[in-house]
């Protein structure tokens, strides 16, 4: 393997996994205090990129699943570049929980490799590093990464 194939976000990372241990809250994103699988997202992206995007309507927990609307993926592709190739450490990583659902779960690749692993806000779990093991892999239907720098993409 490369190390432009490996070497990935390794910034994004390290914020990620300092955000282990943070309780689930739905709707939240402040670290050790709560947050969601979007929360972490959103708050790595304070952390690396400075100020969110854009604000963040309230959602439930089934993300429109019920309306069949591709909310959370729709919002990824809006503020993240979608990513293709080699997974790489610091990628963001969209689920489908069912087939025929929409996507509504988030986390972020910490490592590659023989011991695959992401980070994510998981409902009665809070924030934690899980193996990226078959069941989750077989649901991921999207990578994106952070844009590069303090700027952040611009606001459409």
């Amino acid at each position: 393997m490369s190390v432009a194939v490996t070497a990935g976000r390794p910034d994004v990372v390290a914020v990620a996994r300092g955000w282990i241990g943070t309780p689930y809250r739905h709707q939240a994103a402040v670290r050790g205090a709560g947050a969601d699988c979007l929360g972490l997202v959103r708050g790595v992206w304070r952390e690396l990129c400075g100020a969110e995007p854009a604000p963040v309507p309230a959602y439930t927990m089934d993300w429109s699943e019920p309306q069949g609307e591709e909310r959370l993926w729709a919002a990824a592709r809006l503020y993240l570049s979608e990513r293709a190739g080699a997974p790489r450490p610091g990628d963001v990583i969209l689920f489908r929980m069912r087939a025929g659902a929409v996507a509504k779960h988030l986390g972020l690749l910490a490592e590659v490799g023989p011991e695959v692993s992401f980070v994510h806000a998981y409902a009665g779990r809070g924030v934690v590093e899980s193996p990226l093991s078959a069941p989750w892999a077989r649901r991921v239907v999207a990578r994106f990464e952070f844009p590069n720098g303090n700027s952040g993409k611009e606001m459409r």
